[in-house]
């Protein structure tokens, strides 16, 4: 098989940048130290419903001002429906799917997060404002995604 030159230093000049590119990649993971979280929970998306403590959802009370807060996401719910929590909270969320990957996010605060099955994300926000505010599925899972909402109620 015959390949022109100028085909030939095109395909050298293409291979040679993708591993150049590669390499590169692979150096600043490295350099950055990143890594997959190595800390974060599991549970067995199957039996989310008989494993505490998201077998009973909802807020637990860990000081005087700070609760955590468990969510099992399902198509196309979040469980608790409602939350309420005292203004000024500091609230630790833990979140799971039982069926796909969804959302969860709350406008207005920095909670954006994955509803991963198999895998239990965590963050935390304090509610210093009194309101409503909107949890939603911002990941498209189904026929009935726009529908996939709950809200927390700070007095």
């Amino acid at each position: 098989m015959n390949i022109h030159r100028y085909e030939r230093w095109w395909l050298t000049f293409g291979v040679t940048m993708l591993v150049a590119f590669l390499a590169l990649i692979g150096f600043a993971a490295f350099a950055d130290n990143i890594n997959p979280p190595s800390d974060m929970q599991q549970i067995d998306p199957t039996k989310v419903a008989q494993t505490p403590p998201f077998d009973r959802p909802g807020p637990r009370r860990t000081g005087a001002d700070s609760y955590e807060a468990y969510y099992v996401a399902r198509v196309f719910s979040f469980d608790p429906a409602v939350l309420r929590v005292p203004a000024g909270s500091l609230v630790r969320f833990y979140v799971t799917s039982a069926d796909v990957v969804h959302g969860f996010f709350i406008p207005k605060t920095d909670i954006n997060m994955m509803a991963v099955p198999g895998w239990v994300n965590t963050q935390e926000h304090r509610f210093t404002r009194p309101g409503e505010y909107l949890l939603i599925c911002h990941e498209y899972c189904g026929l009935g995604h726009q529908d996939m909402f709950a809200k927390i109620e700070v007095r």
